[in-house]
């Protein structure tokens, strides 16, 4: 598919709806049955939390379509036990769509994670952005010894991804999901907006046996 595309600067209301019609075009000469199957149902394998930044688009960073991926996204992508719109994302795509990976996926530069390493009061954005701070303080020790602003700022953007995959492991739907012998992984990636490439952080849990004492729930 490759359907015209402008300037960020040149998009119009009018533009949107134009590029929707080059968009359908391209898509019937390239497979004429694509939104028959699309309108058929979804069956996704992944459910993608990320964040809202326009510049971390799930499909085109993947390279995958619409359909194969369901996706969640907050600013800084953001895991919270009391969120329910996360939970009820989590929860339909694990329990109704049989999803067989989760991903919590950060990315560098995100600008919630740098605003909550200042202290400079941005708004109502500041009680969320409590949560990355959260973040920061179970991992002073190791942020401490950090000297390079920028290595730190990269470090926390990886902890936030790495404490988001923990604390959705940790939700009663994923345990539950497991002790039924649900077969689903929980991953943390990082998005480089530099170099386009994910970083896989390597912190993968796959059973109950990954979950502290403290949060296993019978």
């Amino acid at each position: 598919m490759c359907a015209k595309t402008i300037d960020t600067k040149d998009i119009t209301y009018d533009s949107l709806l134009q590029g929707n019609k080059d968009w359908v075009k391209d898509t019937i000469d390239s497979d004429p049955a694509f939104f028959d199957k699309l309108s058929a149902g979804q069956a996704p394998p992944v459910l993608w939390i990320g964040c809202s930044d326009s510049r971390v688009p799930a499909n085109q960073i993947t390279n995958t379509r619409p359909g194969d991926i369901f996706v969640h996204r907050n600013i800084a992508n953001v895991v919270v036990h009391t969120d329910m719109n996360l939970l009820s994302v989590l929860d339909y795509s694990i329990n109704v769509l049989k999803v067989k990976h989760v991903i919590v996926c950060g990315h560098y530069g995100c600008g919630g994670v740098k605003a909550a390493l200042g202290d400079k009061q941005v708004g109502l954005i500041d009680n969320w952005l409590r949560n990355i701070r959260d973040v920061y303080r179970l991992h002073d020790q190791e942020l401490a010894n950090i000297q390079d602003p920028d290595q730190k700022f990269d470090r926390l953007v990886e902890l936030n991804a790495i404490e988001g995959a923990a604390k959705v492991m940790n939700t009663s739907i994923v345990q539950s999901a497991w002790a039924n012998g649900q077969e689903l992984s929980v991953h943390a990636w990082v998005y480089s907006l530099k170099t386009g490439l994910i970083k896989d952080l390597e912190v993968t849990t796959r059973s109950l046996d990954d979950v502290s004492p403290a949060f296993k729930v019978s």
